[in-house]
């Protein structure tokens, strides 16, 4: 396509933009709020799904060795759970270890124990990590059936739960910020539609004179490509705000170990970078869904 021709298109798109007045100003406005909504949404889904990740990666197998287990026992132990191919880390935790974590998770209640430090009851354990964290009760599974093993510790219940209720958040996630992505191509399509029936004598000329459907199609693929990106000037400004607000300010306020926010940079910027170019598909594509339906003249 020359020159020329692409800048009569973009001349064309934006003379679009103020000649259609309101209907241009109600569209930028529902893609803005729908925006704002899929901003919200994309960062709080994010931010979930990365303190889920690392929850999950806090997922661990303890996996308690027989007392009566020799050096030699142990170290083959090890060898045996390495080998699988489910096993992403493991460490030794000698049964001193065990009985010093103990006593100082829990506390005041904690300094009853180290009485047992002359004669510790514990046993010495393996720490086992899964490559992939939902492997982990299958994990479990396999190294519980080997010998010199007494007990596995995962937290079945309360890892089984973990991953439901991630699962569940990702899906309602996806699913909402869809809908909100359907809605705005939605309100772009329409506001195209109506400059289409609007110009319909016009685009008949033009084809009349030799016009192919490429050459009438240009302008309003450009216009609603800017629509698009209109529409995300506001919800950019707000997410970058918004969120260096919420890391510098509430951040610190917060004193829950697993609520780990994304840092500010590079993440609000690539996230802006996101809604900006999903204002411009929906824009584009709400343009190319309108001009292919109602461009028949």
């Amino acid at each position: 396509m020359k020159f020329r021709t692409m800048k009569r298109h973009f001349r064309e798109g934006l003379k679009n933009i103020f000649r259609n007045g309101w209907m241009t100003v109600a569209s930028v406005g529902a893609v803005t709020i729908t925006l704002l909504l899929v901003g919200t949404f994309l960062a709080l889904m994010l931010n979930l799904n990365y303190m889920a990740e690392g929850l999950e990666e806090d997922v661990q197998i303890d996996a308690l060795i027989e007392r009566t287990a020799d050096e030699e026992q142990i170290q083959n132990l090890r060898g045996s759970i390495k080998e699988m191919e489910e096993v992403k880390s493991i460490e030794f935790s000698s049964k001193d270890e065990q009985l010093e974590q103990l006593i100082s998770g829990m506390g005041e209640e904690g300094k009853s124990w180290e009485l047992y430090k002359q004669e510790n009851p514990l046993s010495h354990a393996y720490i086992v990590k899964a490559e992939d964290p939902t492997n982990t009760a299958t994990l479990a599974q396999k190294i519980k059936n080997l010998d010199n093993i007494q007990e596995v510790n995962y937290g079945k219940d309360t890892v089984h739960r973990l991953f439901q209720f991630n699962e569940y958040a990702r899906n309602i996630g996806l699913a909402l910020i869809a809908g909100l992505l359907f809605t705005a191509i939605f309100l772009i399509s329409n506001t195209i539609k109506l400059t289409i029936m609007a110009r319909s004598k016009e685009i008949g000329i033009m084809k009349l004179v030799g016009a192919t459907n490429g050459f009438i199609r240009w302008p309003f693929f450009i216009e609603g490509m800017l629509l698009g990106a209109l529409g995300a000037i506001i919800p950019v400004a707000a997410v970058l705000t918004g969120y260096y607000y919420l890391v510098n300010n509430l951040g610190e306020k917060i004193t829950y170990s697993f609520v780990d926010l994304l840092s500010f940079n590079p993440f609000a910027w690539q996230l802006s970078l996101i809604i900006l170019a999903i204002g411009v598909f929906i824009g584009m594509w709400g343009s190319v869904m309108s001009v292919r339906k109602f461009l028949k003249v």
